[in-house]
């Protein structure tokens, strides 16, 4: 599935157990979350943040409008925010994601009280530290004993192929998605991986930062090493970064790697073989269980090429020592403690900046929620998610699509023949709101309160054979990426649709007694936000059945080019950190998307006042208020660790800067009377205006 998210919380997940969220006392509450016993009052019902949904003691008037829009609607905020312990950054997606996992803890609680309930099966067994201490490594030796067994590449492709099904990295990822070039059907798809640490430029970047990072990725694989109880820790730590920094040499960047049309390579098995020679792909396929696979994509042929010549040059201890501790890693949460805190201690402090590990029930929550996703959400959207919610999404969705719709004729810089097939996209999408209108059976996975390590296992290997059966099969389309709890939404080119899950559809992105305006700016913006990554530098290139094709004239293309290229330059300059940069074409299509889609929502909005001019509330008019909601969803802080890595990894930019992208929308300019000099000023030949 080809999906662009709004930008979340960053994780470090693996084996299906997130990181790091859990809030600890900040000097100003970010948002005053609902108890499930509230009331509003019939008559007057009330906003659950301030007067009209919007925050105004964390503005900082201080600021001018038209110098740091972010920081005039959240300055305060910002300064009187602490970022918790356990947290690598803190905002309004960590506010809901608190509160979800809150909710999804008193469900799993409930079932628990039911020693037959798988749920609580789940979460016992992740709770059950005493259990997990007294085997220490013993149910993982399986595993690791079929690793160092093996005694010849020959068997590679097998050995990875099985590692694939546990949920261990591999030098090649393999899954099952959409063929973009034919949507109606699954195809085998594969890409480069291989790196333990998240970016090819930790490796490879001559930064001083970066270099104490690679270091300290040393010293944490050395301590795997240690903890297995394998010799000469050190000396094997420093050949698996070594190979592993030719991996990364021989990598695609990132902005490569998320063009959609570059990374379309369809071939034959035989013909991957014949352009990576000395690996048997066709052995590692058969190993996943896909059967009858002749064709695959590959997203990067010349990173095939290399990586297999290293694998062939490498020596298989090496190999074996790579995967081993990719393994520990990976299912660190379930083995001892001290593994669990060591990977702790590199992926969420040393990347992330996180102090401090959060609660074990936490992360129980994110585990028993990753396991048996659908079953725990079927109880989460019966309790949390009112109808009356759901309609008033579904509403407002509409309003969007319409307003996209009516702003396409605008467009100046498309051809007539290319805005009836832009026309005829928009008519094509399915929106989901809230939560699947079906679920998956998960009664084929067996769940053991007794035995952790197997249910992360076995719930792996359940997962992959799920992805890899679709082969030959019609497209689920009923199916999500997310569950009801999750604070997020995407957008999916294939399958033309946008997604928004039940958890974001709540203050401050959503509130049915906020003022309207402050709903547009909010989920109305974060609705043409997922609308528009079908509009994007990528999605664009997809036509209305969900293929990739070029559909766009020759002008069109070069006048779209020509705006992305100036967006590009526009964040290019932005710098959050000493020397680090935003990424114009890394964040290319989240830029996009930010710009349409509040562009977009502000016709909507337009719109829902039927022609009658928006009423002052509390000294602000319509367009503040819009812009304010706007501003607000994107409260966030960072640590400086997380930053960075986000700087170097993230599609999205940070949040300062995606506050800051109305610089280019004209209604913002008179509503907050913003002045030449100011310095996000742009004259209107500057504003970069794409959909």
């Amino acid at each position: 599935m080809k999906t662009l998210l709004l930008s979340l919380v960053a994780t470090t997940a693996l084996a299906g157990c997130a990181a790091n969220t859990a809030p600890v006392e900040t000097a100003a509450p970010a948002v005053e979350t609902p108890t499930e016993t509230a009331a509003a009052t019939p008559a007057m019902p009330k906003p659950q943040i301030g007067t009209f949904g919007f925050d105004k003691a964390g503005m900082d008037e201080s600021v001018l409008p038209g110098d740091n829009f972010y920081s005039f609607a959240n300055g305060t905020w910002a300064k009187n925010t602490a970022i918790p312990a356990d947290k690598s950054n803190y905002g309004m997606f960590t506010v809901l994601d608190d509160l979800s996992r809150e909710r999804t803890r008193t469900l799993i609680e409930e079932q628990s009280k039911d020693s037959n309930s798988r749920i609580g099966q789940t979460f016992a067994s992740f709770m059950d530290t005493a259990s997990i201490e007294a085997k220490g490594l013993a149910p993982f030796q399986p595993w690791l004993g079929q690793i160092k067994g093996l005694n010849s590449k020959a068997g590679l492709p097998a050995l990875y192929a099985a590692a694939m099904r546990n949920g261990v990295g591999t030098p090649f990822a393999g899954y099952v998605g959409q063929d973009d070039k034919q949507p109606d059907q699954y195809i085998f798809s594969m890409s480069q991986s291989g790196l333990g640490m998240p970016d090819r430029d930790y490796y490879l970047k001559n930064d001083a930062k970066l270099a104490e990072t690679k270091a300290k990725y040393l010293a944490h694989l050395t301590n795997v090493l240690n903890l297995a109880g394998e010799p000469n820790a050190a000396a094997r730590a420093k050949a698996i970064v070594d190979f592993e920094t030719k991996i990364a040499d021989a990598s695609w960047t990132r902005v490569d790697s998320r063009d959609a049309t570059k990374t379309y390579n369809k071939m034959s098995l035989a013909q991957l073989s014949k352009m990576a020679p000395g690996f048997d792909f066709a052995a590692l396929v058969r190993g996943t269980g896909a059967q009858n696979v002749s064709d695959v994509l590959v997203a990067q042929p010349s990173a095939f090429t290399k990586i297999a010549g290293l694998i062939r040059s490498a020596p298989l201890g090496v190999l074996k020592d790579q995967l081993m501790v990719r393994s520990l890693d990976a299912y660190a949460p379930f083995l001892p403690s001290a593994f669990d805190k060591e990977q702790f201690s590199f992926y969420g402090t040393t990347l992330g900046g996180t102090p401090q590990q959060e609660e074990r029930w936490k992360r129980g929550v994110d585990f028993t929620v990753g396991v048996l996703g659908d079953d725990v959400s079927q109880l989460y959207v019966q309790r949390y998610f009112p109808p009356e919610t759901k309609a008033a999404a579904d509403q407002l969705v509409k309003n969007v699509i319409a307003a996209m719709d009516r702003r396409i004729d605008t467009l100046q810089w498309m051809a007539p023949e290319t805005k009836v097939k832009a026309h005829a996209k928009l008519a094509a999408f399915t929106p989901k709101i809230g939560y699947p209108d079906r679920w998956r059976d998960m009664s084929g996975l067996q769940i053991d309160r007794s035995d952790l390590l197997g249910n992360a296992m076995r719930s792996n290997n359940f997962d992959y054979a799920y992805n890899i059966n679709k082969l030959g099969k019609p497209l689920y389309k009923w199916e999500w990426g997310m569950t009801p709890m999750t604070v997020n939404a995407y957008a999916n080119f294939g399958m033309v649709e946008i997604v928004f899950p039940a958890a974001i559809l709540q203050p401050p992105f959503f509130d049915p007694n906020a003022d309207p305006a402050v709903n547009y700016g909010g989920i109305g913006a974060v609705i043409g936000h997922e609308l528009s990554h079908h509009f994007d530098d990528q999605g664009a290139k997809y036509d209305r059945d969900g293929r990739l094709t070029d559909w766009w004239t020759t002008a069109d293309v070069a006048a779209f080019n020509s705006r992305l290229d100036a967006l590009g330059k526009q964040y290019d300059a932005y710098e959050p950190l000493p020397g680090m940069h935003v990424q114009g074409k890394l964040t290319m299509g989240e830029n996009v998307a930010d710009l349409a889609g509040l562009s977009v929502a502000h016709d909507a909005y337009l719109a829902s006042l039927g022609g009658q001019p928006a009423p002052t509330i509390d000294g602000t008019t319509g367009d503040q208020r819009f812009y304010l909601g706007w501003a607000q969803v994107w409260r966030r802080n960072y640590r400086e660790a997380n930053l960075r890595q986000r700087l170097l990894t993230d599609p999205h930019s940070p949040s300062e800067q995606r506050g800051n992208i109305v610089r280019n929308m004209d209604p913002w300019y008179p509503a907050f009377n913003v002045q030449p000099g100011q310095k996000l000023y742009l004259t209107p030949t500057q504003r970069v205006r794409i959909w």
